[in-house]
């Protein structure tokens, strides 16, 4: 965590500039925000019209790691605070060019613009951030390509039409462009090298990665922090783009592994909960892995299911309707007694309880092999191995499983630039060359980098956990096939882009990127080698650590267990089912045990006993609710 607590407060610069003849952009400060990041952010005249705004306060109600706080309970911070810290540092770095490259010709209207670009830059999120419209409105809206930058220029719109601010068609045109990151969006005349500080699409460093990367680390308690001031301090304007010193190449490079290393470990989280061993009652228990995404998933299925009824996916079309569209959408589908909702009122039940969808298979793969895994490993796939198997054991009983139960899950987690380095699209200069770019070379900074600066995480789910053992035989078996149709052969990993093909772009920011050898067609991966012969990647190869039997997810009604200091301080450790002999039930049918702390022997402290007889904090209500769960 770092403060820019050597930025003034306040910036001396002349009134009634050419472009600002009525002094709207004149950073006049008239509050301050404590921020935990940041510690104080000057709130100036002209930002403050847009956050007393009821678009920019929804913004409370719209946490900024979605589903992440189910898993990490204090990253429970918003989109709020977040826009403010984006705000808070593209004034400092645009202050900074302003104050010292007086040749740039920076205006205080240049400044305000993308200040207030950075507040507004993420207006348009829906529900729970990115899973609103990177799964939900997909599915809810069959081909619908929205995004929630489209769903900011709608609010910002309509703040400056609603809300009276005083700035004009072309300062609004600037500022969406801004917030997009494309130039192409408003006059030509408008400075390049500003479309750097809020989405570069040059290289990704901008600052919304500073603010988040610092506020996520901090408040998941993962502890990453850089010096934000240095690297402002560091920003020079070269050949119309932005700059830095040759020093702090290597705090550059882990800014983009770090976001790497968020996106591996907290975004896409998985708890892996370790087998709990009852020694004294001869059971051995295991929850398995509960993760985020598995939660994200659930949230989108309740949706789904309210979908006909609510037309919730309308609503981004709408600005009145938006703006009361936030992460509580759940909490009015539990309070609704409508019959059409009930589907989702009990899907959201199962969330609440934390009886998740499970995740069966977690695999990371290379950038190269994703093609192949999206062609290849499917859920109709693998509900057709489960279905074969389930046949040849000629049990009788019903096969329930279908492919909508089954969720493969495909996410490229990269650096910034899918598989290329970002510093290598980032130039420098050093205190000899103050103005002469050039791009970092071998030995400028660590060369303790990977070949390739992205991968793929592939993750298969069951919304049947009964069902898990069977879905995971299955997946297996869809890896022999793919192995024998693809020819064995070891995959070479491709290689960073060479200095010679990285080449900056020069005035705009949309020309082609370098190619990354054996890359091509976007995500998809391929070379021209790699199209004439397919290769089977040795990371998809069987997991003999999670391997489990097919019946593995089926047994008798679930067991609650709670271990007793006293009774006063009985407190529930788990439920599960079990594989020991727990076959006395309570009188309602439910089983269940109650095992003395003390106990060290199968036989001594076991008690049983009807649910009302189980006293508080307990209560019965775990046992009532496994009751419910398995009938």
């Amino acid at each position: 965590m770092s403060a820019l607590d050597s930025q003034p407060t306040s910036f001396p610069l002349p009134m009634g500039d050419v472009d600002d003849p009525h002094g709207f952009f004149v950073p006049n400060e008239v509050r301050g925000v404590k921020d935990v990041i940041h510690t104080l952010i000057p709130i100036h005249a002209h930002l403050n019209q847009f956050i007393d705004t009821g678009p920019f306060q929804r913004l409370r109600d719209i946490k900024q790691l979605g589903t992440s706080s189910y898993v990490w309970p204090s990253a429970s911070h918003t989109r709020f605070e977040h826009c403010l810290g984006v705000a808070y540092l593209a004034r400092c770095l645009a202050s900074h060019l302003q104050a010292n490259q007086p040749n740039l010709k920076i205006t205080n209207r240049d400044v305000g613009c993308v200040e207030i670009a950075g507040l507004c830059h993420d207006l348009g999120h829906g529900p729970w951030s990115h899973v609103w419209d990177g799964i939900f409105m997909p599915r809810a809206i069959k081909g619908c390509e929205w995004q929630h930058e489209r769903g900011s220029e709608m609010m910002f719109d309509y703040v400056v039409k609603n809300y009276h601010i005083p700035i004009s068609n072309r300062d609004v045109r600037f500022v969406k462009a801004l917030i997009a990151g494309d130039p192409t969006q408003c006059d030509p005349s408008e400075k390049p090298f500003l479309f750097d500080i809020i989405a570069n699409k040059r290289n990704g460093l901008d600052v919304d990665k500073f603010d988040y990367i610092q506020r996520d680390s901090y408040m998941t308690g993962t502890s990453f922090s850089f010096e934000a001031t240095r690297i402002v301090k560091s920003a020079r304007v070269l050949d119309n783009q932005i700059c830095y010193n040759i020093k702090d190449a290597n705090q550059i490079y882990g800014i983009c592994h770090r976001r790497f290393d968020l996106h591996k470990h907290v975004y896409n989280h998985k708890t892996g909960e370790d087998s709990l061993v009852l020694f004294f009652v001869g059971i051995a228990y295991n929850r398995g892995c509960i993760s985020a995404r598995a939660i994200e998933y659930m949230i989108v299925d309740a949706l789904l299911l309210a979908e006909p009824h609510m037309k919730i996916a309308e609503r981004v079309y709408d600005p009145e309707s938006f703006l009361y569209l936030n992460d509580y959408i759940l909490n009015e589908i539990e309070r609704s007694k409508d019959p059409e909702l009930e589907a989702s009122r009990q899907l959201i039940k199962r969330l609440r309880h934390r009886e998740l969808y499970r995740e069966v298979v977690w695999k990371a793969v290379e950038f190269t092999s994703k093609k192949d895994i999206q062609d290849y490993i499917t859920s109709e796939r693998i509900m057709e191995k489960a279905r074969k198997a389930f046949e040849e054991e000629g049990s009788g009983e019903p096969f329930t499983l279908t492919a909508d139960d089954i969720i493969v899950d495909i996410t490229t987690m990269h650096y910034g630039m899918k598989e290329h380095n970002p510093v290598d699209f980032t130039k420098f200069y050093s205190k000899k060359h103050l103005d002469k770019p050039m791009h970092a070379g071998p030995g400028d900074y660590s060369g303790l980098r990977p070949p390739t600066h992205a991968e793929i995480l592939l993750r298969i789910f069951t919304k049947k956990p009964e069902y898990f053992g069977r879905v995971h035989d299955a997946y297996n078996a869809v890896l022999v096939d793919m192995s024998e149709e693809f020819s064995a052969s070891t995959d070479t990993a491709p290689a960073t882009p060479t200095l010679a093909s990285a080449r900056t772009p020069g005035t705009s920011s949309f020309e082609t990127l370098p190619k990354t050898p054996g890359a091509d067609a976007g995500d998809a991966g391929y070379g021209s080698e790699q199209k004439k012969k397919r290769t089977f990647s040795r990371s998809l190869s069987k997991n003999h650590f999670a391997d489990v039997p097919k019946e593995y997810g089926q047994g008798s009604p679930k067991v609650a267990l709670a271990v007793v200091g006293d009774s006063g301080a009985m407190t529930v450790v788990a439920t599960f089912q079990p594989t020991g002999d727990l076959s006395q039930l309570f009188e309602d049918g439910t089983e269940g045990a109650i095992i003395d702390e003390g106990a060290t022997t199968p036989s001594q402290g076991l008690k049983r006993g009807r649910e009302d007889e189980l006293q508080p904090p307990f209560e019965g209500t775990e046992v009532k609710r496994r009751k419910e769960a398995t009938k």
